[in-house]
């Protein structure tokens, strides 16, 4: 992974002469990788648009192509249509657009691991001066941490037809896909017929506030043909969206970013700008009654002076 990113991040400095931005190169990168892996697994893209298409055009035609492709995803039904929101293309010189195919087909990305967009933009944000380590944990969480907490949670929905699971601060996905790769791993792919469809549309579910991270979220599980329903906002200064769960997996933002001042939620125990408390307070009131949830929390997080109020 780390020849990868150093390969991604390489190119990022060349786009950069033709006034593409670190910010947008991510995003165009998301997309590219979406349509090849979409490729690699077989997973149905508008003969038009896929993969095949793309990689056989040069030139003007390429620049065009493309921006055709882009636009007509957005129009797609569905999930789908969901992740090409608002998807424009920035690319004004074909060459390097055909250098980025190029070296973007060179690659088995599904062979890579679970994760693997999650983890070339958490590589590309430690590569980013502005962003560093600190910035990538708002996007990714470590893949052995997660895998730790959903082997003690056991998020099982097969023998429970109204079981869900939620991460409110989803990131890139990981929580939402290492959980269903576990059931994989446990029922060995062998589910039965009448609750694939359920398990594979109903079950799943998550909240993000930043567009593009969520974005890589609904391509990763789509991947892997889970329709997830990844709502975008804001946690816990939104109100109560009336929803509950069975299983909360999560890793909420740390620091003290965009926390000072109090939600205004009528369901909250204790007002207080702090924000981990507030998500333990948002968790423990999305959960359906006998609900569980498993939270990363820094260490002084539940020995703040309201913290006894919560529970």
């Amino acid at each position: 992974m780390t020849d990868i990113v150093n390969k991604l991040w390489g190119f990022c400095h060349t786009l950069r002469h033709d006034g593409i931005d670190y910010g947008d190169y991510i995003e165009q990168l998301t997309y590219l990788l979406f349509l090849k892996m979409a490729d690699e697994k077989a997973v149905h893209i508008p003969v038009k648009y896929n993969w095949e298409g793309i990689k056989k055009e040069s030139g003007q035609k390429l620049l065009d192509h493309y921006a055709d492709v882009l636009r007509n995803l957005r129009k797609e039904p569905g999930l789908l249509g969901d992740i090409f929101t608002q998807a424009m293309p920035r690319f004004n010189n074909p060459v390097n657009l055909k250098r980025l195919i190029t070296m973007i087909d060179e690659e088995e990305w599904s062979a890579l691991g679970v994760d693997v967009k999650g983890a070339a933009f958490e590589g590309l944000l430690e590569k980013s001066a502005s962003e560093g380590k600190k910035g990538a944990g708002q996007y990714f969480t470590p893949r052995e941490l997660i895998k730790s907490m959903v082997r003690v949670m056991k998020p099982d929905p097969k023998h429970d037809p109204e079981f869900t699971l939620c991460d409110p601060a989803c990131g890139t996905g990981g929580f939402l896909m290492c959980a269903y790769e576990w059931l994989m791993e446990e029922t060995k792919g062998a589910l039965d017929r009448k609750d694939i469809k359920r398990i594979k549309t109903k079950t799943y579910y998550g909240q993000e506030l930043v567009p593009r991270p969520r974005r890589l979220a609904l391509m990763n599980l789509y991947l892997h043909g889970l329709e997830t329903h990844i709502y975008l906002g804001d946690t816990i200064y939104e109100p109560d969206r009336g929803v509950r769960y069975s299983c909360i997996l999560t890793n909420p933002p740390f620091g003290t970013k965009g926390a000072n001042q109090a939600p205004e939620r009528d369901d909250f125990t204790i007002e207080t700008s702090n924000k981990q408390l507030n998500f333990v307070q948002h968790c423990s009131n999305i959960l359906k009654p006998g609900g569980r949830a498993a939270i990363v929390l820094p260490d002084n997080c539940l020995f703040e002076g309201k913290a006894g109020e919560v529970f």
